[in-house]
């Protein structure tokens, strides 16, 4: 199976859709002048930005496992923000730290409600680990992908390919809460308004779709974005202000009591 890749430019197409989640999960993170702050999971390192901003006396580091989206982070230059490449399972920081943010990241290992103790564990007495995870995966952009994937023409080359999924709120709550955290879960659902060319498929081509298209070999690639991008335009029509697509995510704040 070829090597999945993460592609930064077609990520950050909707840039300000995708970093609402962000901003919404750090402003209930209730840290004042914390010293060390981690991104798992930066991506492109655009978002780790704020980190850097809100907490200007801290540590920033952005870990995240695509050399791609890190070689873009260290782009841009982002003073006061160091960025590693590191996985989400084996990361460990030299001492606990004081924020460990990790958005969007975690829907891809499908053992993640199990990884959150050890993660948690790297947290400093009375530090704060915050999480966003997309927790759409019955709407269409989903079904319809999947649906599609189990066609004849498709199903032999995507068995084992990686399909992000999340829990509802109450399960992280329950999970951390059993840990000794003080916990804070919520979910929202954005209504984001896309506007040029396919927009929906830009979106999930660039993440959920991301393994189905690198696995598929060439024509067959093709064949199946413009089944798949038919199959989404019925789902989601254009309309006056752009194509409507509801996203609901799942959040948690968990406090560590000092």
């Amino acid at each position: 199976m070829p090597e999945n890749r993460w592609d930064p430019d077609r990520y950050l197409t909707f840039a300000d859709e995708r970093g609402r989640p962000f901003v919404d999960l750090i402003s209930r993170i209730g840290a004042t002048a914390p010293a060390s702050v981690v991104d798992l999971g930066c991506g492109p390192g655009n978002l780790t930005a704020l980190l850097a901003r809100r907490w200007p006396g801290a540590d920033v580091v952005g870990v995240d496992a695509s050399p791609e989206m890190i070689a873009r982070a260290e782009g841009a230059v982002t003073p006061g923000v160091v960025f590693r490449v590191g996985d989400v399972r084996t990361w460990r920081p030299a001492a606990p730290v004081d924020v460990l943010v990790s958005n969007a990241t975690l829907q891809w290992l499908p053992d993640h409600l199990e990884l959150l103790p050890g993660l948690y564990q790297q947290v400093a007495p009375g530090g704060w680990f915050a999480v966003q995870v997309p927790g759409n995966f019955d709407e269409p952009s989903h079904v319809l992908r999947r649906e599609l994937e189990s066609e004849p023409a498709y199903r032999e080359y995507l068995a084992g390919i990686d399909r992000p999924g999340s829990h509802d709120p109450q399960v992280y709550l329950e999970k951390l809460t059993a840990l000794g955290a003080a916990v804070d879960a919520w979910e929202t659902t954005y209504l984001h308004q896309l506007t040029g060319p396919d927009p929906v498929f830009t979106w999930v081509s660039a993440t959920s779709a991301r393994p189905v298209l690198q696995t598929l070999p060439g024509q067959l690639r093709n064949q199946f974005a413009q089944e798949f991008k038919e199959r989404l335009r019925a789902a989601y029509p254009d309309r006056p202000g752009g194509v409507l697509l509801p996203f609901r995510r799942v959040f948690f704040v968990a406090h560590k009591q000092g």
